[in-house]
């Protein structure tokens, strides 16, 4: 899981997968954290993706190291992420990434932290490597 969380960092910005009934919607994330030796991000529970993510937990994440044409690689990530309302959760991630604490607070109504359950993780490249990783 520390080598999914390196991964994910080094990126910057990753996109997350989610169904709303037959549609696929894919947006943008960037914050991840190791709490509890699970890896978690965070939304805000009035945005749509939480409403999806709460009729269907299951997603997909992919991101992309470097220009893959140039030997770069891609990472997909297919996981059920559960929420977890728990303050030392949320405190967990907006100290692993401070420029959160703009938007976010431990306490308020809108901050929505869940980790990822049943994940397996597969590096890819045009090389023809492939790593697999569950966690």
């Amino acid at each position: 899981m520390k080598e999914i969380y390196d991964y994910l960092k080094k990126c910057g910005t990753f996109f997350l997968a989610t169904t709303e009934g037959d549609q696929p919607r894919v947006r943008a994330f960037g914050a991840v954290n190791i709490y509890e030796d699970k890896l978690y991000l965070i939304t805000q529970k009035f945005k749509p993706v939480s409403k999806q993510l709460g009729e269907n937990p299951k997603i997909e994440i992919c991101a992309v190291d470097g220009e893959v044409h140039n030997g770069g690689s891609w990472l997909r990530i297919e996981a059920t992420l559960v929420n977890d309302d728990r303050i030392e959760a949320k405190q967990s991630m907006l100290d692993a990434v401070p420029v959160l604490k703009n938007i976010y607070t431990v306490d308020d109504d809108i901050t929505q932290v869940l980790y990822f359950k049943d994940a397996t993780a597969i590096i890819s490249s045009f090389a023809g490597v492939q790593k697999v990783i569950k966690f």
